[in-house]
């Protein structure tokens, strides 16, 4: 008898693969990753070098230790091996992003809050009296006219040759001095310098790529100065520099103009100011302008009105509006439900720049759809709903914006709604509530509890909704008070015009202020909304 016996299969062990991801960790932890990590690091510090050096040429002495310090962490971090430095490896990038993206640009506006940058406020002092003596030259009565032509010496210096129109006497002209030479040397041909013995002239090709320079008399402060490629002036100065006193005096009459303090050079009554002027710190100088200068706080009190009703209003009609449709909608065996949803969801879908530019045609005054398609033929006018009446052009910035809102708070409104338990609702009509009690007793109390933050957040994101006026409207139609603002800037877009449109032509300090304002106010209005609605939370 032959017994055969029953074989167990050896038990096979899974086989481990790793990865994609575990696999390049493993490739990158040895002497690989040692080697990128230090490869990035002199990169880094190549970078940091070059940075330190530009900063230190231009006496920015703070950020290069700000500079000096974070390169230095950086380095340490990464090069430490210790388990403790492991978490700052991962903080330092996020960290580096946030100084460079939001900590430095806050510091940057605050920064120029407190100074006069401004058009004709941008150099520093040295520079702008550099400026304000080569903007006092002139040419003085009979002064002398020169025939011009640049051209290069034996060394390939840039020289400029020179011929007296009255005397024609000639001579050769460099950054230091004047030097006459023979008449013969020169090659004159039609009125115009062709050539010059030792000299050779500046191909014309060549003419736009180089820069000229001014040339001394030895008459004090007399030079001669090119006016274009083919002729040059002697010119000399109407105002004297003082480095003493820190002065200019004009020579002629001798009006003194002082330093005022402020960044600029004024004669003793004030009347006249020297340009341009240069940047300096001026205190809360421009803080005092909004509450005491009219021509700032008047525009600024209006536009603020019209900010905060223009935030609210949209918040308001967009809430209800979407509210109100996600109730209708709110039913799961309506018919074509999805359909409907989807169409709703069509103005959040589309970029909001390209939805105000097709409204902004849509509502043209003179040749836009709504006009001659719609109110012409059913009332026989037309509405100047963006650019001759004020009020209109403000009703058409609420319209579009409730517009482009509605389907986000739509969305909002339809998932708080279905997160109310049925229970309550039932409850509620078995106690003999009707639908308007429920809905302002039991639903709304519930649906703020979710839905307030997102009203806030929606106020203030209206409050700078920049787009929505500049790509509408552009803050226009002008306003009565002759400024700057029209009727339907709000603070950011005055914001945007003071710092690229205002008075001399940018005023970027007070646009600074200005943004620091808007900071205050949306965190203010903010902060209450959020300890006003604290009471919801008892609904929970």
């Amino acid at each position: 008898m032959t017994t055969t016996a029953a074989t167990t299969p050896a038990h096979v062990e899974p086989v481990f693969r790793p990865s994609w991801i575990a696999r390049a960790i493993a490739f990158f932890s040895g002497t690989v990753g040692l080697v990128v990590k230090i490869v990035l690091l002199a990169l880094l510090n190549a970078l940091a070098v070059w940075a330190a050096t530009v900063l230190a040429d231009r006496e920015k002495w703070p950020a290069f230790a700000a500079l000096l310090v974070a390169t230095a962490g950086i380095d340490a971090i990464y090069m430490i091996s210790r388990n403790r430095a492991v978490p700052a490896k991962f903080l330092v990038p996020g960290l580096v992003f946030l100084a460079a993206f939001q900590i430095a640009p806050i510091v940057y506006t605050v920064d120029v809050a407190f100074t006069n940058y401004s058009t004709g406020h941008i150099l520093t002092k040295g520079q702008a009296i550099q400026a304000i003596q080569l903007n006092s030259l002139q040419q003085p009565p009979n002064g002398a006219v020169y025939t011009l032509a640049y051209a290069r010496d034996s060394g390939g210096r840039l020289v400029e040759l020179l011929q007296d129109q009255t005397t024609h006497k000639t001579y050769v002209g460099t950054p230091k001095k004047l030097l006459a030479v023979p008449q013969s040397d020169f090659t004159i041909s039609g009125g115009a310098i062709t050539g010059a013995k030792g000299y050779t002239l500046v191909p014309q090709k060549d003419l736009f790529s180089i820069q000229g320079f001014n040339i001394p008399t030895g008459k004090g402060a007399e030079a001669i100065q090119p006016q274009g490629f083919t002729q040059a002036a002697v010119l000399e100065p109407t105002l004297r520099y003082d480095a003493k006193h820190n002065t200019f005096t004009r020579i002629s009459n001798g009006t003194v103009f002082h330093d005022n303090g402020s960044g600029s050079f004024v004669s003793a009554n004030g009347a006249e100011e020297l340009e341009p002027g240069w940047k300096t710190g001026i205190g809360t100088h421009n803080f005092g302008r909004v509450v005491h200068d009219p021509l700032v706080y008047r525009p600024f009190l209006r536009v603020l009105a019209w900010t905060v009703a223009f935030a609210a209003l949209t918040v308001f009609f967009s809430f209800a509006i979407g509210l109100f449709v996600a109730m209708a909608l709110d039913k799961p065996g309506m018919r074509f439900l999805r359909l409907y949803r989807s169409l709703l969801v069509i103005p959040y879908a589309v970029p909001g720049f390209l939805s105000l530019l097709v409204w902004s045609g849509l509502l043209n005054d003179d040749f836009g759809v709504v006009n001659r398609s719609i109110i012409n033929p059913i009332f026989g006018t037309t509405v100047p709903w963006l650019f001759s009446d004020p009020w209109w052009a403000r009703v058409s910035c609420i319209m579009v914006s409730t517009w482009l809102t509605v389907p986000y708070f739509f969305l909002v409104s339809l998932g708080a709604l279905q997160a109310i338990p049925g229970e309550l609702v039932e409850a509620a009509r078995v106690d003999g509530g009707g639908p308007l009690q429920i809905f302002r007793r039991v639903r709304l109390p519930l649906l703020l509890v979710a839905v307030a933050p997102l009203l806030i957040a929606s106020f203030a994101f209206n409050f700078n909704n920049f787009n929505n006026i500049y790509l509408l409207t552009g803050g226009g139609p002008a306003a009565n008070d002759q400024s700057i603002a029209g009727s339907t800037d709000i603070l950011i877009s005055y914001t945007w015009k003071l710092a690229f449109q205002a008075g001399k032509g940018n005023d970027y300090a007070l646009a600074s202020t200005i943004a620091i304002l808007i900071f205050f106010i949306v965190a203010t209005i903010s902060a209450v909304s959020f300890w006003r609605t604290k009471a919801l939370e008892s609904l929970r």
